[in-house]
């Protein structure tokens, strides 16, 4: 069954979907020798190169990884930085024939849970607005704070890119005239939760990412450090987008083999025992 191009690399792990459908257009993709163009679909009977070079399909029963990554402040999101800074994959382990996608950022200033995936799919569910994943942050913010401005944060405020909103707010500890909030919001766009407290005129100073759906920021992942999610908590993420995990092919015993072998020189032979 042939699938569209860029949902077919993207679980090769080359990408997001929208990442991909951008390589597509600048024409990085060929299908069977040609140019591939938006839309177009293959299978794995399909000759696929990106970049000149033949890609890498995944398998359907691909083992999907997931990898929780405790941000420090400083790096940036990008694969490579012009001006020499650190980025986050720089302290991934590598992938044979796959690499990292990164599901959504973390602006330089920001610190905290950054999710990796190896599938593409999994990553563009993550990050599509239709499957509602919320994300929850620690903000420590420098100003005068009353219940009518984190009720206006609430009901919802409108940014040069639309309406943006809270859907929880809870107050914490206050030190001189900085206080401590911790806030979840249903979206990922660019520094959405500092502008929505800019809006109020207000200043963050600090903000950490500790949630992401149903996943927390471990509290043993030390700043930089990477760990992978266990099989349990890998199932409850693939849940939240309605995925689920690829059946493993079993592996038969040596036992099991000669058997096989048996039954199918029996048949080949019409024998019956």
């Amino acid at each position: 069954m042939s699938e569209k191009l860029q949902k077919m690399l993207a679980a090769a792990g080359y990408g997001s979907r929208r990442e991909l459908e951008r390589w597509i257009s600048d024409g990085r993709v060929s299908v069977n020798g040609k140019v591939a163009k938006l839309g177009d679909r293959a299978s794995a009977d399909d000759t696929v190169f990106v970049d000149g070079k033949p890609a890498r399909l995944a398998a359907s029963e691909q083992r999907i990884r997931v990898l929780l990554y405790n941000k420090p402040e400083g790096e940036v999101c990008t694969r490579s930085d012009p001006e020499g800074r650190k980025t986050v994959f720089d302290s991934l382990p590598n992938l044979k024939g796959e690499r990292w996608i990164a599901v959504g950022r973390l602006d330089i200033s920001t610190s905290g849970l950054l999710m990796f995936t190896n599938n593409g799919d999994l990553a563009n569910k993550l990050m599509h607005p239709s499957s509602e994943i919320d994300r929850e942050y620690l903000v420590r913010v420098h100003g005068a704070v009353d219940d009518d401005m984190l009720q206006r944060l609430r009901d919802g405020i409108l940014l040069e890119d639309g309406l943006a909103r809270f859907s929880d707010i809870v107050p914490g500890e206050r030190v001189g005239t900085n206080g401590w909030y911790t806030v979840a919001l249903m979206e990922g766009r660019n520094r959405e939760v500092r502008r929505l407290w800019e809006s109020q005129n207000v200043e963050v100073n600090r903000l950490k990412r500790v949630r992401f759906g149903p996943i927390f920021l471990p509290s043993y992942a030390r700043r930089g450090q990477w760990v992978e999610l266990d099989e349990k908590s890998l199932n409850d993420l693939l849940a939240s987008v309605k995925m689920s995990v690829p059946k493993k092919k079993k592996n038969l015993s040596v036992d099991d083999k000669k058997r096989r072998d048996r039954q199918l020189k029996r048949l080949r032979s019409g024998g019956s025992k």
